[in-house]
Protein backbone atom coordinates (compact mmCIF):
# COMPACT_ATOMS: atom_id res chain seq x y z
CA UNK A 1 0.00 0.00 0.00
CA UNK A 2 1.45 3.07 -0.84
CA UNK A 3 1.38 5.83 2.11
CA UNK A 4 -1.21 8.57 2.28
CA UNK A 5 -0.82 11.83 0.59
CA UNK A 6 -3.47 15.52 0.57
CA UNK A 7 -5.40 15.92 -2.83
CA UNK A 8 -6.58 19.04 -3.84
CA UNK A 9 -9.69 20.03 -6.04
CA UNK A 10 -11.10 23.42 -7.56
CA UNK A 11 -14.21 25.05 -7.33
CA UNK A 12 -15.57 28.26 -8.18
CA UNK A 13 -16.16 30.71 -5.75
CA UNK A 14 -19.11 33.49 -6.44
CA UNK A 15 -17.18 36.06 -4.75
CA UNK A 16 -14.70 36.72 -7.72
CA UNK A 17 -15.70 33.52 -9.48
CA UNK A 18 -13.60 30.84 -7.82
CA UNK A 19 -13.01 28.66 -5.04
CA UNK A 20 -11.49 24.68 -4.16
CA UNK A 21 -11.47 21.29 -2.45
CA UNK A 22 -9.33 18.51 -1.25
CA UNK A 23 -8.93 15.23 0.33
CA UNK A 24 -6.17 12.72 1.62
CA UNK A 25 -6.68 9.71 0.54
CA UNK A 26 -4.92 6.37 0.41
CA UNK A 27 -3.12 5.74 -3.08
CA UNK A 28 -4.11 1.89 -2.60
CA UNK A 29 -4.29 0.08 -6.32
CA UNK A 30 -4.51 4.20 -7.54
CA UNK A 31 -7.42 5.04 -5.75
CA UNK A 32 -8.87 8.90 -5.41
CA UNK A 33 -11.72 9.58 -3.83
CA UNK A 34 -15.29 9.98 -4.54
CA UNK A 35 -17.79 12.42 -4.13
CA UNK A 36 -19.87 12.18 -0.61
CA UNK A 37 -23.76 11.97 -0.24
CA UNK A 38 -25.01 12.28 3.28
CA UNK A 39 -21.66 12.74 5.05
CA UNK A 40 -22.01 10.93 8.74
CA UNK A 41 -20.18 13.81 11.05
CA UNK A 42 -17.16 11.34 11.30
CA UNK A 43 -16.83 11.85 7.36
CA UNK A 44 -16.92 15.14 7.60
CA UNK A 45 -14.98 16.33 10.33
CA UNK A 46 -12.11 14.46 8.05
CA UNK A 47 -12.99 16.27 5.01
CA UNK A 48 -12.46 19.43 7.18
CA UNK A 49 -9.34 18.52 8.80
CA UNK A 50 -8.24 17.53 4.36
CA UNK A 51 -9.01 20.37 3.37
CA UNK A 52 -7.73 22.56 6.11
CA UNK A 53 -4.53 21.03 5.34
CA UNK A 54 -4.04 21.39 1.37
CA UNK A 55 -4.96 25.25 2.36
CA UNK A 56 -1.86 25.01 3.95
CA UNK A 57 0.04 23.82 1.39
CA UNK A 58 -1.30 26.28 -0.60
CA UNK A 59 -0.06 29.15 1.37
CA UNK A 60 1.67 28.53 4.47
CA UNK A 61 5.03 28.78 2.42
CA UNK A 62 4.53 32.32 1.32
CA UNK A 63 5.92 35.43 2.27
CA UNK A 64 4.18 38.04 3.74
CA UNK A 65 4.30 40.56 0.30
CA UNK A 66 3.27 37.26 -1.52
CA UNK A 67 0.08 36.67 0.74
CA UNK A 68 -0.90 39.81 -0.20
CA UNK A 69 0.70 40.25 -3.82
CA UNK A 70 0.10 42.86 -6.56
CA UNK A 71 -3.74 44.27 -7.02
CA UNK A 72 -5.33 42.36 -9.84
CA UNK A 73 -8.68 41.63 -11.14
CA UNK A 74 -8.91 38.50 -11.41
CA UNK A 75 -7.05 37.57 -8.15
CA UNK A 76 -7.25 38.12 -4.53
CA UNK A 77 -5.09 38.38 -2.11
CA UNK A 78 -4.06 35.08 -0.81
CA UNK A 79 -4.11 36.33 2.85
CA UNK A 80 -7.60 37.72 2.34
CA UNK A 81 -8.65 34.52 0.63
CA UNK A 82 -8.00 32.28 3.17
CA UNK A 83 -9.31 34.07 5.97
CA UNK A 84 -12.74 34.35 3.75
CA UNK A 85 -12.59 30.89 3.41
CA UNK A 86 -12.45 30.27 7.53
CA UNK A 87 -15.28 32.85 7.82
CA UNK A 88 -17.37 31.17 5.15
CA UNK A 89 -17.28 28.03 7.45
CA UNK A 90 -17.88 30.07 10.27
CA UNK A 91 -20.98 31.85 9.04
CA UNK A 92 -22.79 28.95 7.61
CA UNK A 93 -21.96 25.88 9.98
CA UNK A 94 -21.37 27.74 13.10
CA UNK A 95 -23.16 30.49 13.63
CA UNK A 96 -25.50 30.58 11.07
CA UNK A 97 -26.95 26.37 11.32
CA UNK A 98 -25.85 26.32 15.33
CA UNK A 99 -26.75 29.56 16.07
CA UNK A 100 -23.03 29.83 17.77
CA UNK A 101 -21.57 33.61 18.67
CA UNK A 102 -18.94 35.20 16.43
CA UNK A 103 -15.51 33.83 16.84
CA UNK A 104 -13.42 37.17 15.59
CA UNK A 105 -15.14 40.69 16.23
CA UNK A 106 -15.36 42.87 12.92
CA UNK A 107 -15.22 39.18 10.48
CA UNK A 108 -17.99 40.11 8.26
CA UNK A 109 -15.99 43.52 7.70
CA UNK A 110 -13.63 41.94 6.40
CA UNK A 111 -14.22 38.50 4.83
CA UNK A 112 -17.86 38.48 3.29
CA UNK A 113 -17.13 38.69 -0.13
CA UNK A 114 -20.76 39.49 -0.86
CA UNK A 115 -20.37 43.18 1.04
CA UNK A 116 -16.29 43.52 0.60
CA UNK A 117 -15.66 45.33 -2.51
CA UNK A 118 -12.76 43.13 -4.24
CA UNK A 119 -10.54 46.04 -4.86
CA UNK A 120 -10.80 46.87 -1.29
CA UNK A 121 -9.29 43.75 -0.23
CA UNK A 122 -5.71 44.99 -0.38
CA UNK A 123 -6.55 48.03 2.04
CA UNK A 124 -8.42 45.96 4.67
CA UNK A 125 -6.95 46.12 8.45
CA UNK A 126 -6.40 42.19 8.19
CA UNK A 127 -4.45 40.11 11.15
CA UNK A 128 -1.44 39.36 10.17
CA UNK A 129 -0.30 36.10 8.85
CA UNK A 130 -0.48 34.53 12.47
CA UNK A 131 -3.71 36.03 13.55
CA UNK A 132 -5.32 34.86 9.95
CA UNK A 133 -3.89 30.97 10.26
CA UNK A 134 -5.05 31.16 14.08
CA UNK A 135 -8.31 31.94 12.91
CA UNK A 136 -8.54 29.53 9.94
CA UNK A 137 -7.69 27.14 13.72
CA UNK A 138 -10.43 28.49 15.60
CA UNK A 139 -13.01 27.62 13.58
CA UNK A 140 -11.68 24.61 12.82
CA UNK A 141 -11.38 22.95 16.34
CA UNK A 142 -14.88 24.74 16.65
CA UNK A 143 -16.35 22.65 14.41
CA UNK A 144 -14.67 19.58 15.03
CA UNK A 145 -16.03 19.65 19.21
CA UNK A 146 -20.00 20.71 17.04
CA UNK A 147 -19.41 17.36 15.62
CA UNK A 148 -18.14 15.36 18.26
CA UNK A 149 -22.01 15.77 19.55
CA UNK A 150 -23.35 14.68 16.13
CA UNK A 151 -25.29 16.63 12.89
CA UNK A 152 -28.68 16.45 11.55
CA UNK A 153 -29.33 16.59 7.80
CA UNK A 154 -30.05 20.31 7.75
CA UNK A 155 -26.45 21.03 9.06
CA UNK A 156 -25.02 18.55 7.49
CA UNK A 157 -26.03 20.55 4.15
CA UNK A 158 -23.99 23.54 5.64
CA UNK A 159 -20.82 21.38 6.31
CA UNK A 160 -20.82 20.20 2.59
CA UNK A 161 -21.60 23.44 1.60
CA UNK A 162 -18.52 24.92 3.42
CA UNK A 163 -15.71 21.72 2.44
CA UNK A 164 -16.64 22.50 -1.56
CA UNK A 165 -16.41 26.29 -1.25
CA UNK A 166 -13.11 25.29 0.56
CA UNK A 167 -12.33 22.59 -2.24
CA UNK A 168 -12.90 25.59 -5.18
CA UNK A 169 -10.33 27.96 -3.02
CA UNK A 170 -8.08 25.68 -3.30
CA UNK A 171 -7.88 24.96 -6.76
CA UNK A 172 -8.42 29.06 -6.82
CA UNK A 173 -4.87 29.22 -4.95
CA UNK A 174 -2.98 26.71 -7.20
CA UNK A 175 -4.02 28.93 -10.37
CA UNK A 176 -3.36 32.25 -8.35
CA UNK A 177 0.01 31.18 -7.70
CA UNK A 178 0.06 30.51 -11.58
CA UNK A 179 -0.89 34.20 -12.46
CA UNK A 180 1.82 35.66 -9.80
CA UNK A 181 4.29 33.57 -10.73
CA UNK A 182 5.59 31.77 -7.26
CA UNK A 183 6.66 28.55 -6.44
CA UNK A 184 4.82 24.93 -7.21
CA UNK A 185 3.51 24.24 -4.12
CA UNK A 186 4.96 21.07 -2.67
CA UNK A 187 1.69 18.55 -2.76
CA UNK A 188 3.50 15.35 -2.90
CA UNK A 189 1.94 14.86 -6.83
CA UNK A 190 3.34 12.32 -8.43
CA UNK A 191 5.05 12.83 -12.13
CA UNK A 192 3.64 13.46 -15.65
CA UNK A 193 4.34 10.49 -18.03
CA UNK A 194 3.86 10.86 -21.84
CA UNK A 195 0.87 9.04 -23.43
CA UNK A 196 1.04 10.76 -26.89
CA UNK A 197 -2.23 11.81 -28.81
CA UNK A 198 -5.80 10.35 -29.19
CA UNK A 199 -7.12 11.76 -32.41
CA UNK A 200 -10.33 11.26 -34.12
CA UNK A 201 -14.03 11.50 -33.58
CA UNK A 202 -16.99 9.66 -32.15
CA UNK A 203 -20.22 9.60 -33.43
CA UNK A 204 -23.11 10.63 -31.04
CA UNK A 205 -26.75 9.44 -32.13
CA UNK A 206 -29.45 11.99 -31.22
CA UNK A 207 -32.79 11.66 -28.88
CA UNK A 208 -34.06 13.12 -25.59
CA UNK A 209 -31.24 13.74 -22.91
CA UNK A 210 -31.96 14.64 -18.94
CA UNK A 211 -29.83 17.67 -18.64
CA UNK A 212 -29.19 18.13 -14.64
CA UNK A 213 -28.89 16.88 -11.47
CA UNK A 214 -31.45 14.82 -9.57
CA UNK A 215 -32.19 14.50 -5.53
CA UNK A 216 -30.24 10.59 -5.82
CA UNK A 217 -26.90 12.56 -6.08
CA UNK A 218 -26.99 14.02 -2.78
CA UNK A 219 -25.17 17.52 -2.29
CA UNK A 220 -25.74 19.41 -5.42
CA UNK A 221 -25.42 23.11 -6.46
CA UNK A 222 -28.84 25.51 -7.14
CA UNK A 223 -27.98 25.58 -10.74
CA UNK A 224 -28.19 21.62 -11.58
CA UNK A 225 -31.85 21.90 -10.33
CA UNK A 226 -33.46 19.71 -11.78
CA UNK A 227 -33.25 17.41 -14.54
CA UNK A 228 -35.37 18.03 -17.59
CA UNK A 229 -35.86 16.65 -21.32
CA UNK A 230 -33.38 18.34 -24.14
CA UNK A 231 -33.85 17.22 -27.43
CA UNK A 232 -30.53 15.90 -29.09
CA UNK A 233 -29.73 15.93 -32.66
CA UNK A 234 -26.87 13.48 -34.02
CA UNK A 235 -23.43 14.84 -33.48
CA UNK A 236 -19.62 14.26 -33.84
CA UNK A 237 -17.31 15.26 -31.06
CA UNK A 238 -13.38 15.00 -30.51
CA UNK A 239 -12.40 11.57 -28.58
CA UNK A 240 -10.11 14.15 -26.72
CA UNK A 241 -9.43 18.06 -26.04
CA UNK A 242 -7.11 20.24 -28.38
CA UNK A 243 -3.60 19.54 -28.02
CA UNK A 244 -0.97 22.00 -27.55
CA UNK A 245 0.24 21.07 -31.17
CA UNK A 246 -3.40 21.63 -32.58
CA UNK A 247 -3.38 24.87 -31.12
CA UNK A 248 0.32 25.91 -32.20
CA UNK A 249 -0.90 25.31 -35.73
CA UNK A 250 -3.21 28.15 -35.10
CA UNK A 251 -0.92 30.50 -33.62
CA UNK A 252 1.79 29.51 -36.07
CA UNK A 253 -0.93 30.38 -39.06
CA UNK A 254 -1.09 33.82 -37.47
CA UNK A 255 -4.61 33.38 -36.14
CA UNK A 256 -4.28 35.77 -33.28
CA UNK A 257 -3.64 38.39 -36.10
CA UNK A 258 -6.56 37.26 -38.05
CA UNK A 259 -9.88 39.37 -37.48
CA UNK A 260 -11.98 36.66 -39.88
CA UNK A 261 -11.10 33.73 -37.03
CA UNK A 262 -12.38 35.90 -34.01
CA UNK A 263 -16.10 37.40 -32.98
CA UNK A 264 -16.64 40.34 -32.68
CA UNK A 265 -16.11 40.59 -28.59
CA UNK A 266 -13.47 37.85 -28.87
CA UNK A 267 -11.32 40.74 -31.43
CA UNK A 268 -12.00 43.19 -29.25
CA UNK A 269 -10.29 41.03 -26.21
CA UNK A 270 -7.67 40.53 -28.53
CA UNK A 271 -6.56 43.95 -29.31
CA UNK A 272 -7.16 45.39 -25.88
CA UNK A 273 -4.66 43.43 -24.43
CA UNK A 274 -2.49 42.83 -27.63
CA UNK A 275 -2.58 38.92 -27.68
CA UNK A 276 -0.45 36.48 -29.94
CA UNK A 277 -0.48 32.77 -27.96
CA UNK A 278 -1.99 31.82 -25.05
CA UNK A 279 -1.20 33.67 -22.07
CA UNK A 280 1.68 31.88 -20.53
CA UNK A 281 3.58 30.50 -23.98
CA UNK A 282 6.72 31.91 -24.40
CA UNK A 283 8.46 31.27 -27.54
CA UNK A 284 9.91 28.51 -29.90
CA UNK A 285 12.63 26.52 -28.81
CA UNK A 286 14.13 24.37 -30.82
CA UNK A 287 11.16 24.17 -32.78
CA UNK A 288 8.98 23.27 -29.98
CA UNK A 289 7.09 26.02 -27.69
CA UNK A 290 7.97 26.84 -24.09
CA UNK A 291 5.91 28.16 -21.77
CA UNK A 292 5.66 29.44 -17.94
CA UNK A 293 5.09 27.11 -15.52
CA UNK A 294 4.78 28.79 -11.86
CA UNK A 295 7.68 30.30 -11.75
CA UNK A 296 9.22 27.82 -14.40
CA UNK A 297 9.88 27.73 -18.18
CA UNK A 298 9.20 24.36 -19.80
CA UNK A 299 8.24 22.80 -23.01
CA UNK A 300 4.38 22.88 -24.18
CA UNK A 301 4.31 19.07 -24.14
CA UNK A 302 2.46 18.83 -27.80
CA UNK A 303 0.27 15.79 -26.59
CA UNK A 304 -1.11 17.74 -23.74
CA UNK A 305 -4.52 18.95 -23.96
CA UNK A 306 -4.20 23.39 -24.28
CA UNK A 307 -4.19 25.13 -21.34
CA UNK A 308 -5.14 28.79 -19.98
CA UNK A 309 -7.01 29.20 -22.76
CA UNK A 310 -10.42 31.75 -22.70
CA UNK A 311 -13.72 30.94 -24.28
CA UNK A 312 -13.12 33.36 -27.32
CA UNK A 313 -9.73 32.06 -28.04
CA UNK A 314 -11.65 28.77 -28.10
CA UNK A 315 -13.73 29.89 -30.38
CA UNK A 316 -11.38 31.25 -32.75
CA UNK A 317 -9.72 28.51 -33.12
CA UNK A 318 -13.06 26.63 -33.97
CA UNK A 319 -13.72 29.05 -36.81
CA UNK A 320 -10.06 28.84 -38.26
CA UNK A 321 -10.64 24.79 -38.14
CA UNK A 322 -13.60 24.71 -39.19
CA UNK A 323 -15.18 23.23 -36.00
CA UNK A 324 -17.09 24.36 -33.09
CA UNK A 325 -17.67 23.75 -29.40
CA UNK A 326 -20.22 21.72 -28.04
CA UNK A 327 -23.03 22.64 -26.10
CA UNK A 328 -23.31 22.07 -22.38
CA UNK A 329 -26.06 19.31 -23.12
CA UNK A 330 -24.08 17.72 -26.07
CA UNK A 331 -20.73 17.64 -23.86
CA UNK A 332 -22.77 15.69 -21.12
CA UNK A 333 -24.46 13.52 -23.37
CA UNK A 334 -21.05 12.31 -24.81
CA UNK A 335 -19.39 11.92 -21.65
CA UNK A 336 -22.46 10.24 -19.52
CA UNK A 337 -24.77 8.26 -21.96
CA UNK A 338 -24.96 4.91 -23.47
CA UNK A 339 -26.22 4.08 -27.09
CA UNK A 340 -29.83 2.63 -27.44
CA UNK A 341 -29.55 -1.53 -28.49
CA UNK A 342 -29.96 -0.64 -31.75
CA UNK A 343 -27.33 2.47 -31.62
CA UNK A 344 -29.32 4.59 -33.32
CA UNK A 345 -30.58 6.82 -30.33
CA UNK A 346 -29.21 7.48 -26.98
CA UNK A 347 -30.86 5.56 -24.36
CA UNK A 348 -32.30 6.76 -21.05
CA UNK A 349 -29.70 5.42 -18.99
CA UNK A 350 -27.21 8.36 -17.63
CA UNK A 351 -23.99 6.87 -16.15
CA UNK A 352 -22.32 8.25 -12.87
CA UNK A 353 -18.92 8.87 -14.11
CA UNK A 354 -18.31 8.70 -18.01
CA UNK A 355 -16.91 4.80 -17.35
CA UNK A 356 -19.89 4.03 -15.63
CA UNK A 357 -19.91 3.68 -11.59
CA UNK A 358 -16.48 2.17 -10.42
CA UNK A 359 -14.74 4.45 -8.52
CA UNK A 360 -12.65 6.90 -9.80
CA UNK A 361 -8.90 6.16 -9.58
CA UNK A 362 -5.71 7.13 -11.54
CA UNK A 363 -6.05 5.03 -14.61
CA UNK A 364 -9.67 7.06 -15.31
CA UNK A 365 -9.15 10.72 -14.03
CA UNK A 366 -6.57 13.34 -12.99
CA UNK A 367 -8.14 14.90 -10.59
CA UNK A 368 -6.97 16.15 -6.86
CA UNK A 369 -3.60 16.88 -8.01
CA UNK A 370 -2.63 13.46 -8.61
CA UNK A 371 -0.44 14.73 -11.44
CA UNK A 372 0.33 18.45 -10.84
CA UNK A 373 -0.04 19.08 -14.68
CA UNK A 374 -2.26 18.56 -17.66
CA UNK A 375 -1.30 14.92 -19.39
CA UNK A 376 -0.99 14.04 -22.55
CA UNK A 377 -4.60 13.51 -23.81
CA UNK A 378 -4.31 9.95 -24.83
CA UNK A 379 -3.90 8.88 -21.11
CA UNK A 380 -6.31 7.80 -18.62
CA UNK A 381 -8.00 5.03 -21.15
CA UNK A 382 -9.78 3.39 -18.30
CA UNK A 383 -11.69 6.50 -18.08
CA UNK A 384 -13.13 6.25 -21.52
CA UNK A 385 -16.93 7.34 -22.13
CA UNK A 386 -19.58 4.93 -23.60
CA UNK A 387 -19.02 6.37 -26.88
CA UNK A 388 -15.40 6.57 -26.60
CA UNK A 389 -14.52 10.28 -25.21
CA UNK A 390 -11.17 10.52 -23.23
CA UNK A 391 -10.71 12.53 -19.84
CA UNK A 392 -14.03 14.16 -19.73
CA UNK A 393 -13.32 13.97 -15.51
CA UNK A 394 -10.79 15.70 -14.58
CA UNK A 395 -7.14 17.41 -16.21
CA UNK A 396 -8.49 20.26 -17.50
CA UNK A 397 -11.90 22.08 -17.69
CA UNK A 398 -13.56 22.15 -21.16
CA UNK A 399 -15.37 25.49 -22.22
CA UNK A 400 -18.76 24.74 -24.38
CA UNK A 401 -20.78 26.97 -26.38
CA UNK A 402 -23.31 27.64 -23.76
CA UNK A 403 -24.20 30.62 -21.89
CA UNK A 404 -24.55 30.24 -18.16
CA UNK A 405 -28.48 30.35 -17.63
CA UNK A 406 -30.85 28.86 -15.03
CA UNK A 407 -32.89 25.88 -15.90
CA UNK A 408 -36.57 25.99 -15.37
CA UNK A 409 -38.03 26.45 -12.17
CA UNK A 410 -34.50 27.66 -10.62
CA UNK A 411 -34.64 28.84 -7.24
CA UNK A 412 -31.66 29.43 -4.90
CA UNK A 413 -30.27 27.67 -2.32
CA UNK A 414 -28.92 29.50 1.22
CA UNK A 415 -26.13 31.41 -0.43
CA UNK A 416 -27.95 32.72 -2.62
CA UNK A 417 -24.81 34.75 -4.49
CA UNK A 418 -23.46 31.15 -5.21
CA UNK A 419 -25.43 31.08 -9.13
CA UNK A 420 -27.89 33.89 -9.28
CA UNK A 421 -25.68 36.80 -9.58
CA UNK A 422 -23.83 35.08 -12.75
CA UNK A 423 -26.65 34.23 -15.23
CA UNK A 424 -26.25 35.50 -18.81
CA UNK A 425 -22.74 37.25 -17.91
CA UNK A 426 -20.97 33.93 -17.71
CA UNK A 427 -19.79 30.46 -20.16
CA UNK A 428 -20.24 27.16 -18.64
CA UNK A 429 -17.08 24.70 -18.40
CA UNK A 430 -17.45 20.90 -17.63
CA UNK A 431 -15.51 18.11 -16.53
CA UNK A 432 -13.08 19.60 -13.44
CA UNK A 433 -9.24 19.82 -13.89
CA UNK A 434 -6.39 18.22 -12.80
CA UNK A 435 -6.35 20.79 -9.55
CA UNK A 436 -9.77 19.52 -8.92
CA UNK A 437 -11.74 17.53 -6.59
CA UNK A 438 -13.59 14.62 -7.49
CA UNK A 439 -16.29 16.40 -5.19
CA UNK A 440 -16.29 18.92 -7.61
CA UNK A 441 -15.23 17.10 -10.98
CA UNK A 442 -18.89 15.47 -10.92
CA UNK A 443 -19.39 15.41 -14.74
CA UNK A 444 -23.04 17.15 -13.71
CA UNK A 445 -21.30 20.02 -11.79
CA UNK A 446 -21.63 23.60 -13.90
CA UNK A 447 -18.87 25.63 -13.58
CA UNK A 448 -18.72 29.27 -15.17
CA UNK A 449 -16.82 32.15 -15.98
CA UNK A 450 -16.67 35.21 -18.48
CA UNK A 451 -15.70 34.39 -21.52
CA UNK A 452 -12.18 36.34 -21.27
CA UNK A 453 -11.09 34.37 -18.41
CA UNK A 454 -7.62 32.44 -18.90
CA UNK A 455 -6.08 32.28 -16.15
CA UNK A 456 -8.63 29.46 -15.08
CA UNK A 457 -7.23 25.42 -15.58
CA UNK A 458 -9.28 25.14 -18.92
CA UNK A 459 -9.08 24.19 -22.42
CA UNK A 460 -11.92 22.70 -24.88
CA UNK A 461 -12.51 19.45 -27.32
CA UNK A 462 -14.98 20.39 -30.10
CA UNK A 463 -17.14 19.15 -32.64
CA UNK A 464 -18.20 18.81 -36.24
CA UNK A 465 -19.92 21.38 -38.07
Amino acid sequence: MRSQRAVVVPFPDRDDERCGVIMTICMNENLVARPTSGATAGELAAQLRDARAQTALLSEDLSRSQLMGPMLPIVNPILWEIGHVGWFHEYWTLRHADAAAPLLEGADRLWNSSTVAHDSRWTLDLPDRNGVFRYLRDVLERQLATLDNGIDAPTSYFYELSIRHEDMHIEALAYTRQTLGYARPNLGCYAAHAAGDWPGDVDVPGGTWRLGSTRREGFVFDNEKWQHDIPILPFRIAKSPVTNAQFAAFVEDGGYGRAEFWSAAGWEWRTRTGAERPVYWLAKDGGRWTWRRYDDIEEAAPHAPVTFVNWHEAQAWCTWAKRRLPTEAEWEVAALGEPDAAGAHVAGKKRHWPWGDGPVNADRANVGFVVDAPLDVAACALGDSAFGCRQMTGNIWEWTASDFVPFAGFAADPYEDYSQPWFNTRKVLRGGSFATSPRIARPGYRNFFTPERNDVIAGFRTCAL
